[in-house]
């Protein structure tokens, strides 16, 4: 499993690149990367983050 940043602005950056990057979704990379969608979600959106499905990031 990747070893992701604890804080949620180095966290969204990395996993917005990852998203750019490699994956076509967030089910995606959190499959790949086996990553809990739910928790991901959970700790961005507590610093103001939500995912956004058309433009394939957090914003």
């Amino acid at each position: 499993m990747l070893e992701l940043p604890k804080d949620p602005m180095m966290l969204m950056s990395v996993i917005n690149m990852k998203l750019r990057d490699f994956y076509s979704d967030l089910d995606a990379l959190c499959e790949d990367l086996d990553i809990d969608r739910n928790e991901l979600e959970k700790t961005l959106s507590a610093a103001g983050f939500k995912y956004n499905e058309e433009l394939n990031k957090f914003w």
